[in-house]
């Protein structure tokens, strides 16, 4: 089993001799001292980490995004080229995410699951983690802070065969309108929503229409594309203001709030399973903690943006808890009974939360945890993020060359 001792990530020096629950009380509202420890980096480090991260990841998002307009006449020309055309290009954008996380904010990541999720994780010669999830799945997990996704998408890169180019999530409609990054994740089929379920069950309709699609391949054997669909039924991440609403919410439905955990919502969970139904096979719910946040407290007040990239103050460990259901087990044809069913998930997952609070362990009875980093499997793997417009412009020269010389041909110079 795994030493309880938590090494510090990416070769800093020394180790934390001290359980969780020993560094942070149990029963503190606040945190007096970061669970992280002091900033690593002064003020000129930090706005040299924020410029050399900022060049990074806008020369990594202009990249991707010119690489979905010049494959974007793919969509009027074969629907199924342009699928696999822009799940490359979201390969593109989880290598982005996998190593700015890598370089600028490493973290220990610990995984476990249930007895059933446990032989599906593995641990590889070189310390990376392999998971052996299915092609086609739904993903539903707690929402702690804004990066649980960049984490979960790294899930999928560790996953074989490989699933960062097939993961699609649900997101709030306004963030489509951010410059680039908006119309970036519109090409790769994240489906936006504007909480109203008037509005968005037939675009969700349309979405999950296209997602359990029937292809042929050339050699006549019938197949549905590789899907990771994510979902986050508390709707938002866990705050102050989030957990207010949460406890209004279960008064005046007259059932008890969560510890740790907003209350779900299930109806956008019921549309989704019940278009999918018979295309999917089971429902993988992850449980996410972080190392450092207080019983009564919230990862996003300790774990910001300029926190973990800039000032060398990442989460010491991010924690899963995989666990699976089957579709055909659940109640998809009765709204109260699917209701209560996901509210009875949430319970038991307040419970995994208030042991890893206990001990700064989720369970693992039968296989120790995998511990592992948030990398890539290539220190210069990223570079495929320009793969696409490099070769563009190498044809665009090619082309422009070409043409020079043709042009000025004895048959053409008249022209001239």
């Amino acid at each position: 089993m795994e030493s309880e001792v938590c090494k510090r990530p990416n070769g800093a020096s020394g180790e934390d001799i001290l359980p969780l629950s020993e560094k942070i009380p149990a029963s503190a509202p606040e945190v007096t001292q970061h669970p992280s420890g002091k900033k690593r980096h002064g003020q000129v480090i930090q706005i040299l980490r924020a410029l050399s991260f900022g060049i990074f990841f806008t020369l990594c998002i202009l990249a991707v995004h010119i690489s979905q307009c010049i494959g974007s006449p793919l969509y009027f020309y074969r629907r199924d080229w342009y699928d696999r055309y822009m799940s490359r290009t979201k390969e593109f954008f989880g290598l982005t995410v996998i190593s700015m996380t890598q370089w600028w904010g490493p973290t220990t990541i610990r995984v476990s699951g249930d007895a059933e999720v446990a032989p599906e994780l593995s641990k590889t010669l070189d310390g990376r983690i392999e998971c052996s999830f299915p092609e086609r799945m739904v993903m539903i997990a707690n929402h702690q802070i804004y990066t649980d996704w960049l984490y979960l998408w790294w899930v999928g890169y560790t996953n074989i065969p490989k699933m960062h180019g097939h993961l699609y999530i649900i997101l709030k409609e306004s963030l489509k309108y951010i410059p680039v990054i908006g119309p970036g994740m519109a090409f790769f089929g994240f489906i936006f929503m504007s909480r109203k379920m008037a509005t968005d069950q037939p675009r969700l309709a349309h979405r999950l229409n296209r997602l359990k699609q029937v292809h042929t391949s050339p050699t006549g054997k019938k197949f549905r594309n590789p899907m990771w669909l994510l979902l986050f039924p508390e709707g938002t991440n866990a705050s102050r203001n989030g957990r207010a609403k949460s406890a209004a919410w279960a008064k005046k439905i007259g059932v008890a709030d969560l510890r740790h955990q907003l209350l779900p919502r299930s109806t956008g969970l019921l549309f989704c399973l019940r278009e999918l139904k018979g295309t999917i096979e089971y429902v993988y719910d992850c449980t996410v903690a972080y190392e450092g946040v207080p019983r009564d407290g919230f990862g996003e007040e300790l774990f910001t943006l300029a926190g973990t990239y800039f000032q060398g103050r990442p989460p010491k460990s991010v924690n899963f808890h995989w666990r699976r259901f089957k579709v055909d087990d659940m109640p998809l044809d009765d709204p109260e009974k699917f209701d209560a069913y996901v509210r009875q998930l949430w319970i038991e997952k307040d419970e995994l939360l208030e042991q890893y609070y206990t001990t700064g362990r989720f369970p693992s009875p039968d296989r120790p945890h995998v511990v592992t980093e948030v990398k890539t499997q290539h220190t210069l793997e990223f570079l495929q993020v320009f793969s696409i417009v490099a070769f563009s412009i190498i044809l665009i020269r090619w082309v422009m060359q070409v043409w020079s010389i043709f042009m000025w041909l004895p048959p053409f110079r008249w022209m001239f």
